[in-house]
């Protein structure tokens, strides 16, 4: 059980701490209600573009890099299609330091042109090394617009291409930033030996002065029901075939979500895995197999991702994951199958629950989804899965109309066969 506790702001900042004694360092952490779902689809990539710039500092605060370096910490964030983290890492001695940095920060950045310029060129060249320039690095940029056709997740959060952000203006910026980046879009969750009243306090001296913001809505069209298999073949310089599988399924606010994250564990968490054991140990079709759903927090997808070894025919190798697939479709599984993954599962909560910075994250995150008080609800959820659930919700899942698959060619594969 996590013990927390949780107030308000006037300006409606939602501040939340968790008492934790076992370190020496706190964990301060601050999440943004905007990612790659709140972008004008002319205007992608803005969502992580500001991840940047806000370690590009501000007018009172040029350098916070150097100011996190001097207190002993570290400090990072990270964006996602669905929201923005930006977490601290101090010596409880000088947590107050986060509070006035990211205070600092949610007034407002240095918004010069030469931080911009600066960010941008940063964005760019990760942009180009990671997803233009790396084997097999466009694989999402191409699997988003095959499966999504009218929600903004049919981009990825770096934006759908390059120009969206070479052509960014400086008006264009400052709009996205004080359109979501407000005491009233954010959470921000304390965890270490500090009271909540010390929290509260500090939240108090360094945010409460920070005026509410006019939230944009997110104003975007859903997509409609897949009724056909989509599919996408692409021949590129790369060492092994790979084939990529994504299945519809369901928004993050339901039970069906992690009925399907439990059928993600079943069939590749770990090396007695049904993928690992049957697929690359006995039938040898695969270097690799995993499933695995992108906890987007709209209806999102149920993916499966294989690397195929030399030689493998690439029919035969979707054939016996298809098997594997209507397996689960059509068959219960066994007592021991299913305790085994449930007890997987509760070790991980468990174990990642004994990390200060990860209860910060998951405290914000669940506060986002509707309840903070949701992080003591995961242990029992995982426990009350019934065998049948799991069946029916592969049935939902695994349907050829409800698939979209991409064909991943090595060029040097096909050379070899021919």
């Amino acid at each position: 059980m996590i013990d927390f506790k949780k107030n308000t702001l006037d300006n409606g900042l939602t501040v939340i701490s968790h008492y934790d004694n076992s370190s020496p360092f706190i964990s301060f952490n601050l999440l943004y209600k905007v990612g790659a779902r709140n972008e004008n689809p002319e205007k992608t990539g803005f969502a992580h573009l500001f991840e940047h710039l806000m370690f590009g500092g501000t007018e009172a605060v040029p350098d916070i890099d150097g100011w996190v370096q001097k207190t002993g910490g570290s400090f990072n964030a990270f964006t996602n299609n669905d929201y923005t983290n930006y977490y601290f890492q101090l010596p409880k001695q000088n947590i107050e330091t986060a509070f006035w940095l990211d205070s600092d920060r949610m007034k407002s950045l240095a918004f010069t042109p030469k931080s911009l310029d600066v960010q941008r060129s940063v964005v760019i060249e990760e942009f180009k090394q990671r997803y233009l320039n790396q084997p097999y690095g466009d694989l999402w940029l191409l699997m988003r617009p095959l499966a999504y056709k009218k929600h903004p997740y049919l981009w990825a959060t770096i934006g759908k291409e390059l120009s969206h952000i070479e052509q960014a203006e400086m008006e264009d910026v400052k709009d996205f930033f004080f359109s979501y980046y407000a005491p009233n879009n954010a959470i921000l969750t304390v965890v270490g030996d500090i009271s909540h009243q010390k929290v509260m306090e500090l939240s108090q001296k360094w945010f409460a002065d920070i005026e509410r913001r006019n939230i944009r809505a997110a104003a975007y069209e859903m997509d409609a029901t897949q009724t056909e298999k989509r599919t996408l073949t692409v021949e590129k310089d790369v060492p092994h075939n790979v084939l990529l599988m994504a299945f519809h399924m369901s928004d993050r606010y339901s039970r069906r979500y992690d009925v399907a994250n439990m059928i993600s564990d079943i069939l590749s968490n770990g090396e007695s895995s049904r993928f690992h054991q049957r697929l690359v140990k006995e039938k040898k079709l695969f270097s690799a197999v995993s499933a695995y759903i992108l906890g987007s927090l709209d209806a999102g997808l149920f993916v499966v991702k294989a690397n195929l070894l030399d030689n493998i025919n690439m029919d035969n190798a979707e054939a016996a994951i298809w098997e594997e697939l209507n397996l689960m479709r059509n068959s219960l599984v066994d007592d021991y199958e299913m305790e085994k993954v449930k007890n997987r599962l509760e070790s991980m909560l468990i174990f990642e629950d004994m990390n200060l910075l990860n209860k910060a994250m998951e405290l914000a995150y669940f506060e986002m989804i509707g309840d903070a008080a949701l992080i003591n609800k995961q242990v029992g959820l995982i426990r009350s899965f019934t065998p049948a659930e799991l069946k029916e919700e592969a049935k939902l899942l695994f349907q050829e109309k409800n698939c979209s698959v991409l064909y991943y060619l090595s060029k040097k594969a096909s050379d070899q066969a021919s």
